[in-house]
Order: structure tokens, then C-alpha cells, then sequence
């Protein structure tokens, strides 16, 4: 019988060391079963090698993305070994980039790897508060309420160690959005925030919220996003606690709805009106974030942009692969084009009006990894946001549980049992850590390719394959002019001159315990 104790000591003590650590939010939650998962995952390459699948057929990522974005996180080997196992030829939309027989030599010296925007976000409209983005890459819209508490905490303290923006998403600033990061405050149809009883705009409420929080820089107003475009949103009643009814101005316990579309403005010309309002009121930039269906709206959002003083700050296109939205399967299958159609199509429209310099353009939607962030920038974008990616970062392993309360991380639920298990400052870490690499592979690439900064990435440089053996240019594809996304000298020695005074906000993470 000794030997029934000996195993009954052991379970003991792992089931206490599991329920203390703070590492792994699976084992805080689920103490030594959740050992098995870890154990499933070492031996996942052999089992989709022989029995399974292989690592590019899970979805919505690939074994490979989660194992590349955990590795950079987790300050591991994020190499991979013994040649690509990808049929580069007679893969559809397969990125290859080209390199330059004559790469950069450039040292890359500092740990935090800052990318600057090449734009000043408010400055062609001349902003009270315009300002230069520090970094390319930021955290996208994702509400606390959708996120837990602990992993909003998470991502803003993660965004202010790497020097990246933190989008609030619509759900309104909460205390977990006030750990160092400063704030794209995303204002949608909710008006969260901004709300008065009637569930409309309140141009007072906004106000006091802009002096409440001076770490917001850029107002976000949306109008759609990709994984649910043109619907709307919804907090089940059992993710309204107390705190995010008080955020957000609702009553606790009842399911939050979000309409599909603004009170505050009903077309093209009204939305322009809204938006000089809170720049005037605010003295911030102001943009939109919006899925791309119908190009009508975008065709006159242009021609009013070039005709009169009105105008958006910024661009922000979401494709319709997005998803850190819960969304009925059609929507989320069908409504609203991917990211490279929908990007191209606008930044054309813009490009028609003599606009792309005066904007600052974003993207997002599965862009949280160097060869789609190149291809982003190729395509016109200024900066890019990850969503999924971030969550990734912080723990998520892709239950896709998202819309039940029940996320096994701690990542995107309410329960108090679940939430425990993601600690707050583990994780900011491993998600600076994540910021910081993408952006390193970001100029690691460019320089490859001959240039300093992503900017100067152009349809060049990027060609995708047809997956029948051969391979198209972007300009083909899209439509773009061998000449729409190229830079004279000029505009190449401003942007070398930016990277080489942009200062190291280095904050060492070696104290944190990734």
C-alpha cells in the first residue's frame, strides 16, 4: 500500500503547485489534468505528421502560427528547421516576397525593435493632438467584456512595455485599460463611454471621458468589423457583471445589444459632420474602422475627403477573416471581403482622389505575422493591429469558446474560477515579447528586400502564387499602377533619418518570469 500513497503524495503536491504557479493559466484552472494537454501538444507534430493532419489544416491558425507566435512570446527558439514543408507552387494567395540581391547591412541592435509610423496621424488636418505613432504594429479592438479583466490588464500592460497602442474596442475605458499603454478609445454603436440613457450620443459624456483619460490619442469610430459586418453586437447577460454595467452605462445582468448602426449619424456627409465634432471637441485624430461590402460609401467618403475641409485622420479596414467577434457562421463565413480585396479597393478609391498621403491607413484581420504584415504594407497600410494574434500571446490555445463564457484560459470569459488562472503581468510579457519579434522579422525582411522601414515596401516586392505553378503580380491582381505605392528619395531618406532618431523605449523583462 506504500506505494498508493507514495502516487496519492505526488498528485498531492503537483495538484499545490499547479493551483500556486502563475505560469500556466490551463494548470491554476485545471490542476493535473491540464498536464495532459501540455502532453497532447508536445507529441501533436508526430501524431498530424503520421495519423492526423499536418501543421497548415487547423484553422482558423495553423499549428505553425500558434507555435511561432508561442515561441516568440515565450523568448523560445522560434526557428524552424530542415527546409519550408509548405508546397510553395501550388499554394493559392502564397506570399513570396522578393528579396534584393543587394540586402541591407544594417544592424539591428536594440531590443525593443521600434518601427515608427511613417505618418503623423492628425497632422494634414492639422489636430490640437497629432502625433507619430511609436510602433507599426498594435493591439486591435477588443472590448473589455468580450476579454476579461485579466487579460485587458494583460494586453495594456503588454502594449506599454513594447511601446505599442492598446484599442479599447467598443466596450468603453475601463481601469484595466490603465496600466501604461496609451488608448485608441474605439467608440461604436453603443456609444459606450458616451452614452446617454436613451442609448445615444452624449457630446458631454464624451467630453468628461477625454478628460478622464488622457491616455487616449486617436479616437476609432466604428462602423463594422469583419467577423460580423453589418450586425451588430451582443454581450450575453452572464458577461455583465457590476463593473461593466457601470462602464458602459447599462443595466447589470441583462444581455448589452449594440445595433448595427450609428444614432449619431445616418450617411456619408453626417458621419464627416460627427467626426470633425469629436476632433474639434477632443483636439485628437479621428478615424473609422469598417469591413468593406458595397464600395458606394467608400467612392463618396473619398470624393467629399478631396472636395471640402472636412475628413478623416485614419483608415482602419478590417477583412472579413477578423474574428475576435462572436458571429453567426454566415456572417462570419460570408459577409464582408477579405482583407486584401477589401484594403486594395479603397486604398484605390483614395489613391483616385490624390488622398493616400493625406490618410494614415491601417489593416487588420490575421496580419500578426511578418509575411502578412509585409503583404499589408505592399498593399498600402501605415501600421497594422492584431486582435487573435495578442490573445494568442497571452494564453489562448484556440478552443474557439469565445461566445460561451467558458474560455479554459481565462481569456475571453467573466467566470471568476477561469480568469484566476491568467496572471496579468506573466503574460504582458510574453505578449511585449511577441510585439517586439513581429516587428524584428518586420525590418529583418525589409532589409532583405533592400529597404529601412515597412513603408517602403511596395507591389514590388511581394508577388502570390496562382497555385497552378505560377505566380501574379499585386498589380494584376489588384489593380494598382507600377507606380501607386513607390517612393521617390526623398520620402526614403526621411523615413531612414526617422528610424535612425527614433528613441529605445527599452523596458527590461528579464525580472518577469515568462
Amino acid at each position: 500500500m506504500t506505494w498508493i500513497w507514495i502516487i496519492l503524495a505526488f498528485f498531492g503536491l503537483v495538484l499545490v503547485y499547479d493551483l500556486c504557479q502563475k505560469k500556466h493559466a490551463i494548470l491554476r484552472n485545471f490542476p493535473i489534468i491540464g498536464h495532459f494537454r501540455y502532453i497532447l501538444e508536445a507529441i501533436g507534430p508526430e501524431l498530424r505528421q503520421y495519423i492526423v493532419t499536418d501543421n497548415d489544416e487547423e484553422r482558423p491558425f495553423t499549428r505553425d502560427q500558434r507555435r511561432w507566435i508561442y515561441a516568440t512570446s515565450k523568448k523560445q527558439n522560434e526557428y524552424f528547421g530542415f527546409g519550408t514543408d509548405n508546397d510553395l507552387e501550388q499554394t493559392p494567395n502564397y506570399i513570396l516576397i522578393k528579396h534584393s540581391s543587394f540586402p541591407l547591412n544594417r544592424p539591428i541592435n536594440s531590443p525593443d525593435y521600434p518601427i515608427p509610423c511613417a505618418k503623423v496621424l492628425g497632422q494634414h488636418r492639422n489636430r490640437r493632438r497629432a502625433f507619430r505613432m511609436p510602433s507599426v504594429v498594435n493591439a486591435s479592438a477588443m472590448s473589455y467584456g468580450s476579454l476579461s479583466a485579466a487579460a485587458t490588464e494583460a494586453i495594456n500592460r503588454g502594449c506599454a512595455l513594447s511601446g505599442a497602442l492598446h484599442n479599447t474596442g467598443e466596450g468603453g475605458v475601463s481601469r484595466h485599460h490603465q496600466h501604461g499603454a496609451d488608448l485608441i478609445w474605439q467608440i461604436g454603436t453603443g456609444y459606450f463611454g458616451c452614452r446617454n440613457r436613451d442609448g445615444g450620443f452624449d457630446l458631454s459624456v464624451f467630453r468628461d471621458t477625454i478628460q478622464k483619460y488622457p491616455q487616449i490619442r486617436a479616437i476609432e469610430i466604428k462602423l463594422s468589423q469583419g467577423a460580423k459586418a453589418g450586425l451588430g453586437g451582443i454581450v450575453p447577460a452572464e458577461k455583465v457583471t457590476s463593473e461593466i454595467a457601470a462602464i458602459r452605462g447599462i443595466e447589470p445582468g441583462k444581455s448589452c445589444f449594440s445595433p448595427p448602426s450609428h444614432s449619431a449619424f445616418s450617411d456619408t456627409d453626417t458621419l464627416l459632420d460627427y467626426a470633425e465634432l469629436l476632433a474639434e471637441t477632443s483636439g485628437l485624430p479621428v478615424g473609422i474602422k469598417s469591413a468593406v461590402g458595397q464600395m458606394e460609401f467608400w467612392e463618396q467618403l473619398a470624393l467629399r475627403m478631396s472636395t471640402d475641409s472636412r475628413g478623416l485622420d485614419f483608415v482602419t479596414i478590417d477583412g472579413g477573416e477578423g474574428g475576435t467577434g462572436a458571429a453567426p457562421l454566415v456572417f462570419s463565413d460570408h459577409v464582408a471581403l477579405p482583407f486584401k480585396q477589401a484594403f486594395s479597393r479603397v486604398y484605390l478609391k483614395f489613391a483616385e482622389q490624390n488622398l493616400t498621403d493625406k490618410v494614415v491607413f491601417l489593416g487588420s484581420g490575421k496580419l500578426g505575422f511578418p509575411e502578412s504584415a509585409i503583404l499589408a504594407f505592399a498593399l498600402g497600410c501605415d501600421g497594422i493591429s492584431v486582435g487573435r494574434e495578442a490573445m494568442l500571446a497571452i494564453g489562448c490555445i484556440q478552443a474557439q469558446r469565445c461566445h460561451t463564457g467558458h474560455c479554459p484560459t481565462g481569456v475571453a470569459t467573466q467566470n471568476a474560477w477561469l480568469m484566476h488562472g491568467l496572471d496579468p503581468m506573466q503574460k504582458s510579457a510574453r505578449l511585449a515579447n511577441y510585439l517586439k519579434v513581429l516587428r524584428k522579422e518586420i525590418i529583418r525582411v525589409c532589409h532583405a528586400a533592400g529597404v529601412t522601414h515597412p513603408t517602403l515596401i511596395d507591389s514590388r516586392h511581394v508577388e502570390l502564387s496562382d497555385g497552378q505553378l505560377g505566380v501574379r503580380t499585386l498589380e494584376s491582381i489588384y489593380g494598382y499602377s507600377a507606380a501607386l505605392r513607390q517612393r521617390g528619395p526623398e520620402w526614403a531618406a526621411s523615413i531612414q533619418q526617422l528610424m535612425d532618431e527614433t528613441p529605445v523605449r527599452h523596458k527590461d523583462l528579464s525580472l518577469i518570469h515568462i
